[in-house]
């Protein structure tokens, strides 16, 4: 322990104590005594004030580095036009240029000035006609009133899976525990099973859940909307005159008869553009909603559709709230972009 505290650097603080007792006539014994400073450093500490007339740490400490300015502006130029450009590649690119450094300094270089490694992020695949369509429907609607997004029933459908996929989840562990039950995710020789789901929510909280029970065809679609919609209606206490149904543009909701039997219900649609998940705040508590099903640990899909139901139900009106509340917000992410994705 004494070992440990003699070797760390003394503060500025300790430092100018030393200098005020030399200077009232403290013998070297004395100081190093009263202040628990080695005798050794008190003298260098001393001596290096009378020689430089500061105890700050001088200048020029240390080994040249190997980046100078030029060549850090240089490398940040390379990555700023090419992300996806690797620190060997920019490693060989200085080498032709006469400059010998490793790739692990430039990675240290990057980092130094913000520029992390990142895996990049996945974003739909979208086309010019997509991304002027994002961009006409934010700003159609970026000066709604809040009332009218608090008014909209939200819905979508998703496909959980029994096993949670390995990139998904993380473990702690010691290096020799890799196989260990508890460190291992399940899999299946013959494909993980899934369930789909419809669900749907409002800014008062969660509606309406329903599983989907072989594949989905737009006659399954609309016995869903006549079971659930008007029910998730009054649950969540939309207005009756102005609430909104919002669906996304899946073939099954824009099928001819799908399309005539909305029109026979007469509900007020939201008019939705392709390729526009990020607009849809039930993405968000679609992850929420996995998670904590793979938390549970379902065995078979009986248990997943029914730990379905229940984590549903739990997820807080306050959540719910929070992302209609800050709706707008996305319509403005989506002008900045010009159309493009953004971080919802």
């Amino acid at each position: 322990m004494d070992q440990r505290k003699r070797r760390k650097e003394l503060s500025q603080e300790i430092r100018k104590k030393i200098i005020d007792k030399h200077v009232k006539g403290k013998g070297y014994k004395t100081i190093s005594k009263q202040l628990d400073v080695p005798l050794t450093t008190v003298a260098h500490i001393i001596q290096k004030f009378k020689i430089h007339g500061t105890v700050a740490n001088l200048p020029g400490r240390g080994r040249r580095r190997k980046i100078d300015d030029k060549s850090k502006r240089r490398i940040i130029r390379m990555v700023t036009k090419e992300p996806r450009k690797t620190s060997k590649e920019i490693q060989g690119e200085l080498q032709a240029q006469a400059a010998s450094v490793s790739d692990r300094t430039i990675r240290r270089c990057l980092s130094q000035s913000g520029l992390h490694g990142r895996r990049p992020r996945r974003t739909p695949l979208l086309k010019t006609n997509h991304k002027k369509a994002r961009l006409e429907f934010a700003k159609l609607h970026v000066e709604k009133p809040q009332r009218f997004w608090e008014n909209i029933l939200w819905t979508d459908e998703t496909k959980i899976e029994l096993f949670a996929k390995a990139h998904q989840l993380y473990v702690h562990r010691r290096k020799n525990e890799a196989y260990q039950e508890r460190n291992t995710v399940l899999s299946v020789k013959h494909g993980r099973g899934s369930v789909m789901f419809w669900c749907c929510f409002a800014a008062s909280g969660t509606g309406c859940i329903e599983s989907v029970q072989g594949t989905m065809k737009s006659q399954d679609y609309q016995g869903i909307l006549e079971r659930n919609v008007l029910a998730s209606v009054r649950k969540l206490g939309l207005s009756r005159r102005s609430w909104v149904l919002q669906q996304d543009n899946d073939p099954k909701h824009t099928a001819k008869n799908t399309q005539e039997w909305l029109r026979g219900k007469h509900w007020t649609i939201l008019k939705w553009p392709s390729m526009i998940p990020d607009l849809n705040p039930i993405e968000h508590l679609w992850k929420e909603l996995k998670h904590a099903i793979w938390k549970r640990h379902p065995s078979n899909l009986r248990q997943l559709e029914q730990f379905a139901h229940e984590e549903w139900a739990k997820i807080p009106a306050e959540k719910c709230r929070s992302l209609i509340d800050s709706y707008r917000n996305r319509l403005i992410a989506v002008i900045a972009s010009k159309g493009c994705a953004t971080k919802y």
